[in-house]
């Protein structure tokens, strides 16, 4: 026979006598698997409530970076029209100022409504119009003419004219002029890359045009040379100096005093030797040599 097993709980009714109250085993096992089944049940809820909540948090954090993405796209095409209007205008301006000055178009300068503007126009134009400013508020405008700028000439060649080296670095009479030459020290035939101009010791010498020293020390035969960047490619050397006012590294001015003239380096008496580099080839100075500093302060044309 089977045997049965119960579980008893024994209480008190209400007159005081104790009463059992028998309740099978196999109850209490379907209790317990219910219990189990409500817990999975809870834990799955609790699971998939936590998955929905990552969902949702994840989805509102892509809807705000849809929409930043959005007003920076909207930033970047009012830029961009902005761009399109200024170089329009840019575009215009120039080519007023060419006819006015009677300068041939450059073909850099596109109308916004020929393709679109890349930056490397819009930096073209701010760098022309710049030029054009400065050309026509420093005086360099007549330099440019000065210089055989003719209807032939584009905007580029004009912004190149305001930084030419026109000033004449001192005032002396040419000793020794650019090109072939006789070698004054072994009387064999020899390459003069720039003009002697002569003069006492100790003359102030003056930089030519505004610009960035880029050497200023002894150099192998020059002596104490100084040496200037002017942009667009020209450079200017002075050499057998006797002092050095400026040094490497450090910004001039047209007409600011640089050095003083000496006989150092390879020299046969006191004197400046002056070049003239178009990126780093040596061409005759007296294509720029226009004015004085005399001449500059007192506001008159140059020769």
């Amino acid at each position: 026979m089977r045997k049965r097993f119960y579980i008893l709980f024994v209480a008190r009714d209400a007159e005081g006598q104790l009463r059992k109250i028998p309740i099978p085993v196999h109850y209490l096992y379907v209790f317990l698997a219910g219990a189990l089944l409500g817990m999975f049940t809870i834990t799955g809820m609790a699971g998939s409530y936590t998955r929905m909540l990552w969902k949702v948090a994840s989805f509102n954090q892509l809807r705000s970076e849809k929409k930043a993405l959005q007003t920076r796209y909207e930033q970047l095409e009012k830029v961009n029209h902005e761009k399109d209007i200024q170089v329009a205008s840019l575009g215009s301006l120039a080519n007023e100022v060419s006819m006015i000055y009677g300068l041939k178009p450059n073909t850099k300068l596109l109308n916004a409504g020929d393709g679109p503007v890349r930056q490397e126009q819009v930096t073209y134009s701010l760098d022309t119009l710049n030029a054009l400013r400065s050309s026509a508020m420093t005086g360099a405008a007549t330099a440019g003419l000065s210089l055989g700028l003719t209807h032939q000439a584009t905007l580029t060649d004009w912004a190149h004219a305001a930084t030419a080296p026109t000033l004449w670095p001192v005032i002396g009479p040419i000793t020794g002029s650019f090109g072939e030459r006789v070698d004054p020290f072994n009387g064999e035939g020899a390459f003069h890359s720039g003009v002697d101009i002569s003069c006492h010791i100790g003359q102030s010498v003056v930089a030519p045009a505004d610009g960035v020293v880029t050497y200023a020390d002894f150099y192998n035969g020059y002596g104490r040379m100084i040496q200037i960047d002017h942009g667009n490619g020209v450079s200017t050397r002075f050499g057998h100096l006797s002092g050095l006012t400026v040094a490497d590294g450090q910004d001039v001015r047209k007409g600011q005093v640089i050095g003083y003239v000496g006989l150092s380096g390879r020299s046969t008496g006191p004197h400046l030797h002056y070049e003239v580099r178009i990126h780093d080839t040596p061409v005759n100075p007296h294509k720029f040599l226009r004015s004085t500093l005399a001449q500059t302060v007192a506001g008159l044309p140059g020769t």
